[in-house]
């Protein structure tokens, strides 16, 4: 770094002076960004009161059992709706809205019944007839009395559904009775049908209703048969994870003791596990040929739940033997191109082999991080699901004439008795809508925001404490002149982050949940707006996510060298982050080819543990390995556990790896400014190990590096 003159110094700030009293991180710190401490206690507070009141208000029972239009649950003993188990819709074309997946409701009036209709039927010609009357006031509301008003102010007055349709039960409620005959939408053997007001409309606009109302159902059938093969499959996931866990445990042990070998292994794994995988994908597509169905193309298909029917297509094998090659030749050519650098890189593995070998706490440490997003997600979930069953059944006064109550809010229960019906006799409190109208319910989007905006703060929150808790432990390794000797008792508590430093933490979190936040607004916006018209909005809206995505990883790498700042010197957020920006850029040459190779790296012994695993599971739960063939249980999905698998193990391998990767950034940041602050002499000594001093060409007076 001598090349560079004072002007360019002055560009990226002051370089670090030599300082003889600086032994790691500092003892004697103070506490910083207060004001952000206390905004995060404040914002956390709120969000207990958020979710008691959503608690209060909420039944999750509302998304999983059918309620009717006053919130009473379909078949529930007790109640007027004991013996009527179903859900019947007065017009499931409604729920075609938005609304459905908003609120988990159609808009139109729902009534519990005995039975789905069978037939086809409408009011205006059965109220003319006594027997078809009477089988249709079995889908009528509790206030509908016979044939007392004419047949239109029954309608009008929402009493009766306008039509029957022919229908079937699912997941009880009434849904179409829909198939298709050579290529046909059909309802019973009907392709239009009258809608109760004598229009005759197309079958087709039936079916798109039926569809979004029945999204959220479609879900829950798939949820309980993937739980179905949880139940039977989840010791043996478990013990793919364990596998995981142990072929984690031994990379990492072994790559304290043989780093260089490791590495170089770990490539040449890598390059063999793809090459196979690009093996079996071209004899799975190879063996398809000429079988029948095997080429119909996936788009024709659809989306299918059981992804079974995929991998009978040449198509499916096909995708992944060309994402296969295209990844085999990049990481072919990335490690032909960075030979180099590879070799200053496996250096800095070493020396953070050897720091976790004298911190090894710092391996467990990543649970208790664990641990702790998950009660953040699940809070985040349960004050989600509350929030959204926390509607109830509005009803407002009904009625023909002039009525000053018209359009008010009533009260079944007492309106009867109430001066509504004395002022207006003919008055009716119907059924509105299924929400509510007190401040809590409009507010209730805020609260949703307000929800997930602490989820992102809060989760970040906890990843900033880790790995400033991890930089503090690691930078005490680097700066101790005599390892282990001069290194604290209790390394893990070297930064004292929760003590000093939650505003910091809390600072450098809220900056990044806001661009989360707002990278979740702008993908809000890019669903409602696919069926416009409008191509520069759309443009323009594709460059706002582009740009708040690299925002995002931006913060995340200037946040990540900020707390290892913090956790060195006890300064506030602002001042870690300009330190540790303008120590990078004055390094920007090492941070660009070194710090990334080893992160390479670090893809790499992730990517070989969990394609090795991946691989293991995928034989077993195909049944395929015959020693065990008659072991793996039968399933509905065999993907689903494979899957579990996968993502376990990529999680559990990423957690040993991220103390790596939180090491190996921390030595970075610390071998960088060794080199500002120290020149190898007598009273200036470099305090990097003797491997990095090798391959820089750097030594210690006085202390040989033969």
């Amino acid at each position: 770094m001598g090349g560079h003159g004072d002007n360019y110094y002055g560009k990226h700030g002051t370089p670090q002076k030599y300082d003889p009293t600086f032994k790691g991180p500092i003892y004697d710190r103070g506490c910083t960004d207060i004001i952000c401490c206390v905004l995060l206690v404040v914002a956390i507070v709120g969000y207990v009161v958020v979710g008691v009141v959503a608690w209060t208000h909420g039944d999750p029972r509302k998304v999983i059992h059918p309620t009717d239009s006053r919130g009473q649950f379909c078949g529930q003993q007790g109640t007027p709706n004991e013996n009527k188990p179903f859900l019947f819709y007065f017009d499931i074309v409604k729920c075609a809205s938005p609304l459905v997946l908003l609120e988990f409701q159609c808009p139109t009036t729902q009534i519990c019944v005995s039975k789905c209709p069978d037939r086809y039927m409408t009011y205006l010609t059965a109220s003319g007839n006594p027997a078809s009357l009477q089988y249709y006031r079995n889908f009528c509301t509790p206030e509908y009395k016979g044939s007392q008003k004419a047949a239109l102010n029954v309608l009008k007055d929402r009493e009766c559904p306008a039509m029957l349709i022919p229908s079937t039960p699912l997941a009880r409620r009434c849904f179409p009775a829909i198939q298709a005959k050579k290529g046909v939408i059909m309802v019973g053997n009907k392709t239009t049908y009258e809608d109760g007001w004598g229009n005759h409309r197309n079958v087709t606009e039936l079916l798109e209703g039926a569809k979004k109302a029945n999204v959220v159902l479609e879900t829950r059938q798939l949820a309980m048969k993937i739980f179905e093969d949880y139940t039977v499959s989840w010791y043996w996931i478990i013990i793919g994870l364990v596998i995981a866990m142990v072929a984690s445990l031994i990379f990492i042990v072994l790559l304290r003791f043989l780093a260089g070998i490791m590495v170089w292994v770990m490539i040449v794994m890598v390059i063999l596990v793809l090459g196979y995988g690009i093996f079996h994908c071209y004899m799975e597509y190879a063996k398809l040929k000429g079988e029948a169905g095997s080429d119909v193309s996936l788009t024709d298909l659809g989306f299918q739940t059981d992804l079974r029917v995929y991998l009978h297509l040449r198509q499916t094998w096909l995708a992944f033997l060309i994402i296969l090659c295209v990844l085999e030749l990049v990481i072919v050519l990335l490690l032909i191109f960075l030979r180099k650098r590879i070799l200053i890189a496996i250096a800095l593995i070493k020396e953070a082999s050897r720091a976790v070998g004298h911190v090894m706490s710092s391996l467990l440490f990543p649970l208790c991080t664990f641990f702790l997003l998950c009660l953040c997600i699940a809070y985040w979930a349960s004050t989600a699901v509350f929030l959204s069953t926390s509607n109830e059944a509005v009803y407002k006064v009904f009625n023909e004439s002039a009525c000053p109550f018209s359009g008010q809010t009533c009260k079944p229960e007492t309106f009867n008795t109430s001066n509504v019906t004395k002022l207006c006799p003919d008055a009716q409190c119907l059924f509105a809508f299924y929400g509510g109208e007190t401040a809590y319910h409009k507010y209730l989007i805020v609260l949703q925001f307000f929800n997930v905006f602490m989820f992102f703060w809060l989760a970040n929150f906890v990843i900033a404490l880790g790995q400033v808790t991890l930089a503090g432990a690691f930078a005490s390794y680097y700066w101790a002149f005599k390892k282990p000797d001069d290194m604290p008792a209790f390394p893990l508590f070297s930064a004292r982050a929760l003590r000093y430093h939650t505003g910091s933490l809390a600072f450098g979190s809220l900056v990044l949940a806001i661009v989360q936040v707002i990278r979740v607004i702008l993908e809000y916006l890019d669903h409602r707006l696919k069926a416009a018209e409008n191509k520069f909005a759309k443009f323009l809206l594709s460059c706002l996510k582009c740009c708040f995505w690299c925002l995002e990883k931006f913060i995340k790498f200037l946040n990540r060298n900020a707390y290892i700042m913090i956790a060195i010197y006890g300064t506030n957020f602002c001042t870690s982050a300009r330190n540790a920006f303008f120590l990078l850029m004055r390094n920007i040459i090492r941070v660009a080819v070194l710090d990334k190779v080893t992160d390479f790296l670090f893809f790499l012994g992730k990517l070989l543990i969990v394609g090795s695993v991946g691989i293991l599971a995928f034989f077993f739960f195909t049944q395929r390995i015959k020693l065990v063939q008659d072991t793996a249980p039968p399933l509905n999905y065999y993907w689903v556990p494979i899957l579990t698998v996968i993502v376990g193990s990529y999680l559990i391998a990423h957690g040993f790896f991220s103390v790596y990767g939180m090491c190996v950034d921390t030595l970075f940041l610390c071998f960088l400014e060794d080199l500002e602050r120290n020149d190898g002499s007598a009273e200036k000594p470099y305090f990097m190990s003797q491997d990095l001093r090798k391959l820089l060409k750097k030594t210690n007076k006085g202390q040989p590096d033969a």
